[in-house]
């Protein structure tokens, strides 16, 4: 299978960036094939982002890229096919425990409210990182860079108080799922699972297919919860195929 959609590539320029540490795994290097979408034509960039997400690709800002490391394929595209998605007896908990919340899709764009909880989650979950660090214009470029139809959904409680947030982009046959965050001080509501869940119920309603989940490293404990979304498909070198519960293990 080619990395790149026929016809993509004659439109685009494609880079290799420079070795990095891999944000995943201790002890090796990441490096990446990346393009950027530079047009104001969001029905361009969504036709661009849409073919290279079917391909394993991810959007971040304007950027959109895959692994391209030569001693490691630990990352493994994997999307969920809505209408074959069946609820575990955990999921099935999650939903009712969260079914005083009110999902919603909100105008893509900064307010004060959302970079609270966004500042809020990294200071909890990811205090290190680059993204704790963001300012109001990096939080406004992440929703509104790349021009993809991008779309933020919300869950709110009974009293109108925001709980979660999922930054999603339309890719034609689906949802592909670009970043979420949460209040942390409600852990039994596991919410990150639960934006997952509406979202998929989302696309549902739209008749859509899939939710793409981007990377799923089998031994990054972060990315676990990709593979309790069952049955699950990921991208192999002959195309989509189905993980199977017993070879989770598997490697495109």
């Amino acid at each position: 299978m080619s990395i790149i959609p026929p016809g993509i590539s004659n439109n685009l320029q494609f880079y290799l960036s420079g070795p990095a540490p891999c944000p995943y795994l201790p002890m090796l290097i990441e490096r990446k094939l990346f393009t950027r979408l530079d047009t104001n034509d969001t029905e361009l960039n969504t036709e661009i982002n849409a073919a290279l997400c079917r391909v394993g690709f991810r959007r971040s800002h304007d950027v959109v890229y895959r692994p391209a490391c030569t001693a490691c394929n630990a990352c493994i595209p994997v999307r969920i096919p809505v209408m074959l998605f069946m609820r575990s007896r955990t999921q099935r908990k999650i939903a009712a425990r969260n079914a005083d919340l009110h999902w919603q899709r909100a105008e893509t764009k900064f307010s004060e409210e959302l970079f609270a909880l966004f500042n809020a989650y990294q200071t909890s979950r990811h205090s290190d990182s680059d993204m704790a660090r963001m300012t109001r214009d990096d939080f406004t470029a992440m929703l509104t860079e790349g021009n993809a139809d991008t779309r933020l959904y919300q869950l709110r409680d009974s009293g109108g108080a925001l709980q979660a947030c999922i930054i999603g982009d339309f890719v034609g046959d689906g949802f592909s799922a670009v970043y979420s965050f949460f209040n942390t001080a409600e852990p039994r509501r596991s919410l990150g699972t639960q934006l997952v869940l509406s979202l998929i119920n989302e696309a549902i309603t739209d008749n859509l297919g899939f939710i793409y989940l981007g990377y799923w490293v089998r031994e990054a404990r972060k990315m676990a919860y990709k593979s309790h979304f069952k049955p699950l498909q990921f991208l192999s070198p002959s195309g989509w195929s189905w993980l199977q519960e017993e070879d989770n293990n598997a490697n495109p």
